[in-house]
Formats: C-alpha cells, sequence, structure tokens
C-alpha cells in the first residue's frame, strides 16, 4: 500500500514538474518573441529618422522630383503612425505600411541614381550606404522575429505545453508577412549582352 502511495505521489509530482517547465517555456519564448519584436522596432526606428536627412540632402537639386519625394515623406509618416504602438499582434500592419515605405524609397533610390550630381554629393552617397545597412538590419530583425514567433507558436501546439497555454496567457504572434504582391514578385534579369 505505502508502495502504490509513493508511486502516485511520485507521478503527480512529475506532472506537476513537466507542467511548471512547460509553463515556464512559453514564458520565456514569449519574452523572446517579445524582444525580437523590439529589435525590429528599434531597425525601423532608425530607418524612419534616416529618410528625413536623406530627403533634405536631395530636396534642393530634385524640385522638378516633388511627387516622388512627397509619395517617400507620405509613406514614411505612414510607417511611423503604424508602428507607433505596434506590438506581434498587429504585425500584418505594420508590415503593410513598411512595405509601403520600402516601394516609395526604391522608386526614389532609382530616381537619386538617374542623376550623377546627386550621386557625387558625399552627404548623399553616405545617407544611401546608412539606409542600405539599415535595410539589412531590418531584414534581419524581421527573420529573427518570425523564427522565435514561429517556435512560441509551435510550442503553444505542443503537449505538454497546450496544457498550460491558457493559463500562460498564450496566444499566437503574427508573424512578419509580405503584403504587397510586388514584393513577392522575382525580379526579371537580363544578362545578355544584346542591347
Amino acid at each position: 500500500m505505502l508502495i502504490a502511495v509513493l508511486i502516485v505521489l511520485a507521478l503527480i509530482v512529475a506532472v506537476a514538474v513537466a507542467m511548471v517547465a512547460a509553463y515556464n517555456r512559453l514564458i520565456a519564448l514569449k519574452g523572446q518573441t517579445d524582444n525580437a519584436w523590439k529589435q525590429i522596432d528599434v531597425q525601423l526606428k532608425r530607418r524612419h529618422d534616416l529618410i528625413p536627412n536623406l530627403i533634405n540632402a536631395v530636396k534642393g537639386a530634385m524640385q522638378f522630383e516633388k511627387e516622388t519625394l512627397q509619395a517617400v515623406i507620405s509613406a514614411r509618416n505612414a510607417a511611423v503612425t503604424a508602428a507607433a504602438g505596434a506590438s506581434p499582434a498587429n504585425a500584418g500592419t505594420v508590415a503593410s505600411a513598411e512595405g509601403a515605405l520600402t516601394a516609395a524609397l526604391t522608386k526614389f533610390m532609382a530616381i537619386v541614381e538617374a542623376y550623377p550630381d546627386l550621386k557625387a554629393t558625399g552627404n548623399i552617397s553616405q545617407l544611401q550606404e546608412e539606409l542600405a545597412s539599415t535595410e539589412n538590419k531590418v531584414a534581419f530583425a524581421r527573420q529573427a522575429y518570425n523564427d522565435t514567433a514561429t517556435e512560441y507558436n509551435v510550442a503553444q501546439k505542443q503537449f505538454p505545453t497546450v496544457l498550460v497555454a491558457g493559463i500562460a496567457g498564450a496566444s499566437p504572434a503574427q508573424l512578419w508577412e509580405i503584403t504587397e504582391e510586388a514584393d513577392r514578385a522575382v525580379p526579371a534579369v537580363d544578362l545578355s549582352l544584346n542591347q
């Protein structure tokens, strides 16, 4: 009889330990997901801060391209608004605004490339390099966030974690996804020498 009681107690303790471990794992993954989101936020802030400097540097030389400049400014403002108070729960809204900003910046950079006088300006070249570096950091931060959020989402569905997901207040984190079809398109590359 005593052995049966000890076995039952051992099983209860083992189940309790497993549940506590699962709960703690979910809480840790939630923290990692939130941290990864904040890393995106930091890089987007840097991106948003660089854009006005770049715009001001080329504004005088590009008076005839006001429409493009205005599109970049509007897209930046929309992205800043979307990023304010953003969380993993509304990643889609932020991703959409950032996609529009990326499209406006791509057009802007193409126009800057078309003007050798602008490209020759050291300040503009430096700002372009900083923006390109920041774009890479944003991409890496997005990838890290998606990896962490995926791990968190999968953990919520695994046994025994699924048993404590509700107690831990776990809800699936929204992944950062491409929202613009143009961003999904594969660029056409023509390496032929036929001009």
